[in-house]
């Protein structure tokens, strides 16, 4: 797979892959490929494997940390682990680890702090990288909570001055630095700037499905086969080959489903049957964020809310 399809880097991901009892043998079997190896992880766990990371040649680690305050920590992650975590990333850093210190921004939340994690980047050599607030099932999405990347920018404009950094090539983060900062930051503008057409990111799920994006419903099953023995390229190709260049923010009608409110749109409509674009959350009047398709009995010039059908396997 990594020979024959490029790949250059692999990033472990998670939740939180530091909890799996196999984490060590993961890394050391991974470690033998000729790849950039990385991890996301919320830092907890790091100490314990500080030896494992520097003999699989690990040179960078992204820790996912929403506040710089202890308590606010411990409400929004229901541990009181903060200390630990921030030990964990200065200790790191002092084992030649480049740390990106993903912080997700949200209003309401942890807006105050924007200009602290900025300034962390003068005191130390890692990179601050500020996510725009997603809609993923259960985390209590709303519009109103989204800080653009505009806006944080802003933020930091009105207290520090900082310049433009070249972006790495299908980088999804827009990198800044502050004057004579050790570090950078960023801004992953999902949200408001989207970057679909510049990111060559594929992921495997621990249950052996790959998928083009976090946001992409459509998953092929990779696992099957290769336990039968079978050849899974045509799969991989497959998947590849249906990665969007951009998902689109367009909304038709808005209607309540239960607590949560959805936007639809009719996409194509074949043999009395209509595709239709379901929203998680709409963002404004007028736009709105997709989520998943769907195929809806189309009726005299209209489909029917109640007739939606959601047997189809993936996206139409």
């Amino acid at each position: 797979f990594v020979t024959k399809y490029g790949i250059k880097k692999i990033r472990l991901t998670g939740g939180e892959p530091l909890a799996r009892v196999d984490f060590d043998a993961i890394l050391d079997s991974l470690s033998s490929l000729n790849i950039e190896l990385s991890l996301t992880t919320n830092g907890i766990l790091l100490n314990k494997y500080f030896d494992a990371l520097k003999k699989a040649g690990i040179k960078s680690i992204n820790i996912s940390l929403d506040t710089l305050d202890g308590d606010r920590f411990k409400l929004l992650t229901r541990r009181d682990n903060f200390q630990q975590v921030w030990d964990n990333i200065i200790k790191a850093t002092e084992n030649f680890i480049y740390i990106k210190l993903n912080v997700v921004a949200m209003k309401g939340i942890n807006e105050d702090e924007i200009i602290d994690f900025v300034r962390l980047s003068k005191q130390l050599p890692i990179h601050v990288r500020f996510i725009e607030f997603m809609p993923f099932s259960g985390n209590k999405w709303e519009r109103a909570k989204v800080i653009t990347q505009q806006e944080i920018l802003d933020i930091i404009a009105r207290q520090e001055s900082f310049e433009k950094v070249i972006d790495h090539k299908h980088s999804t983060a827009r990198a800044y630095r502050l004057k004579d900062a050790m570090g950078t930051f960023a801004i992953i503008s999902t949200i408001s700037n989207g970057f679909c057409s510049n990111c060559n990111r594929i992921r495997l799920t621990a249950d052996g499905k790959i998928r083009n994006c976090l946001f992409d419903t459509g998953e092929i099953d990779l696992l099957k086969p290769l336990r039968n023995g079978d050849d899974v390229c045509t799969s991989i190709e497959q998947s590849i080959q249906n990665k969007k260049a951009k998902f689109e923010y367009h909304l038709l009608e808005q209607y309540t489903a239960g607590i949560q409110l959805r936007g639809t749109e009719i996409k194509s409509i074949r043999n009395g049957k209509a595709s239709i674009m379901e929203a998680y959350g709409v963002f404004s009047e007028g736009e709105v964020f997709i989520r998943n398709m769907y195929i809806a009995e189309y009726e005299n010039g209209s489909y029917n809310k109640e007739k939606i059908k959601r047997s189809c396997s993936g996206p139409v």
